[in-house]
């Protein structure tokens, strides 16, 4: 069975038919990615959307993952896109755009760590695991024997006075001009401030930095908890968005 993903994200949005048939978690068919309007407001994203969906010709049920907390297909916050989106109806206004078929939206580190811990470096992991995705933010998804909480979004902890993910997501490291070992020191501490909150067994680092793992996480020593690249790396959360539109 192929189902239709796509993972907004604060810099672009990126979708592809997901062959749920298959124990792998696999793209049928190479993703399509376009860049996210500034300011990304909800009609503007969601004729992105609308743009990834019809380039594969897809008619059937859509999956769409949102960077914030997302209860009953409505958009709660929008930390890192246009305020325009808090309390919309996504689920409706994207199933409009996509000429009513069905749309299922939900919190994208949430579908990333759902395809994680089903395909990928969480699969028949138990105890506490918590997946961070590393971008423009940071999201998370935190799972007791695999059982996911929902919407915790850890990427806005406070740490030392600032909102975390100001501090030790990706886009911090490139507007900041860090060294590897400065960005992992900040990211270190982070991890740090998580553990002490929730004690995981394991951290799953996803989102596009999961693709050079060597660069930073040898740098990280002082956490308890197994720290691990996600497998599924940036494909992630159009994977889970697709599981999530099957269910």
């Amino acid at each position: 069975m192929q189902i239709f993903g796509v993972d907004i994200g604060g810099s672009g949005i990126k979708g592809a038919p997901v062959d749920l048939d298959l124990d792998r978690g696999e793209l049928a068919q190479e993703r399509h990615k376009v860049l996210t309007p500034q300011p990304a407001t909800p009609d503007g994203v969601a004729g992105c959307v609308a743009e990834v969906v019809r380039h594969f010709g897809w008619d059937g049920p859509v999956g769409v993952t949102f960077p914030g907390v997302v209860t009953g297909g409505v958009t709660r916050t929008a930390a890192n896109m246009d305020k325009g989106w808090v309390g919309v109806d996504a689920a409706s206004l994207l199933s409009r755009r996509l000429d009513g078929r069905p749309v299922t939206v939900l919190n994208d580190a949430d579908a990333a760590g759902i395809a994680e811990m089903t395909y990928g470096a969480g699969r028949d992991r138990t105890g506490t695991v918590i997946m961070l995705t590393l971008g423009t933010g940071i999201g998370s998804a935190l799972f007791t024997d695999g059982r996911l909480v929902p919407n915790t979004e850890l990427g806005h902890l406070e740490l030392k006075g600032h909102d975390a993910e100001t501090r030790a997501s990706v886009k911090a490291k490139e507007d900041g001009d860090l060294t590897w070992e400065l960005w992992a020191h900040r990211v270190e501490r982070y991890l740090a401030h998580v553990e002490m909150l929730f004690s995981p067994d394991l951290f799953i680092i996803g989102g596009g930095v999961s693709r050079k793992p060597e660069k930073f996480l040898p740098l990280i020593k002082d956490i308890r908890a197994e720290i691990i690249p996600a497998k599924l790396q940036n494909n992630a959360g159009i994977v889970g968005a697709a599981m999530a539109a099957k269910e």
